[in-house]
């Protein structure tokens, strides 16, 4: 059976992720730790679109998850045929003084599950004639890090991008495709549950977008083979535009229109 794989679809950009390949009959394997959420949008989703929804309960904060999760697909027998890796958080401490255990457990959702899924699904895209990766990223991989909090966080991401660029020059010729989709500010729980609502709170209206918005523009970046989406006008303005301009002001203007992040 032909699959997408998901991880993270329980809510914000994951969510509308699901929702939207659904609707087109993409049939799912969502991935998350939270098993009551996700048993009923499982169940939501394939009752609503008519598509076979599996998932598996999986925290992807562990050193097991990518091996669970695929030795899941081969005892069910799916054929992934596109990998959606997009769980994700950050830590709202400065980094002295979050734990080794809190920064390691962030890291393996945000870098090495991306990486180690993306690895162990590789020889099957390849024996299938091909397939897609779409890494939702950030465009925190293009600005200035934080001076206050999640120090990592713009830096995995960058490394995200450069994991994508990595997967297209070593398997184009596979007919294996990754996307890098980096949203801005995105109204979802993600910040709710960071404990960075106070922040998101400060953004201006104009600079945010739904999850549905990013969601389609990643979906059709990646149905184009594009391998970076960054979703929303403004922020492709400002990714291009501000590259030109010396760090000091870009930290500046990001202080002006992100609530203090830089200071």
């Amino acid at each position: 059976m032909k699959i997408t794989m998901i991880t993270g679809p329980t809510a914000g950009i994951g969510k509308s992720l699901a929702y939207q390949l659904a609707e087109r009959g993409e049939n799912l394997l969502l991935i998350a730790r939270r098993e009551e959420r996700l048993k009923n949008i499982s169940e939501e989703i394939q009752n609503k679109y008519n598509v076979k929804v599996l998932y598996c309960v999986t925290d992807l904060t562990t050193q097991e998850a990518p091996k669970n999760i695929y030795n899941f697909c081969k005892e069910h027998q799916l054929d992934i045929s596109t990998l959606v890796l997009n769980a994700g958080y950050q830590i709202n401490t400065r980094l002295h003084e979050a734990s080794i255990e809190d920064e390691e457990a962030c890291l393996r959702v945000l870098g090495l599950s991306v990486i180690m899924q993306t690895k162990l699904h590789l020889n099957d895209l390849v024996k299938r004639g091909g397939g897609k990766i779409m890494v939702v990223s950030s465009i925190a991989a293009f600005a200035p890090t934080s001076k206050e909090f999640a120090v990592l966080y713009g830096p995995v991401k960058t490394f995200m991008n450069r994991f994508v660029e990595g997967i297209n020059g070593a398997y184009n010729k596979d007919n294996i495709y990754a996307t890098s989709v980096c949203p801005g500010f995105t109204t979802t729980e993600f910040h709710e549950m960071s404990g960075t609502q106070e922040r998101m709170d400060k953004v201006p209206s104009f600079m945010k977008m739904t999850a549905d918005e990013v969601a389609k523009e990643g979906i059709a970046g990646m149905d184009k083979k594009k391998e970076i989406v960054i979703t929303g006008g403004l922020n492709r303005f400002l990714v291009n535009t501000l590259k030109f301009f010396p760090r000091s002001l870009i930290t500046i203007i990001g202080n002006a229109l992100a609530g203090g992040r830089y200071k």
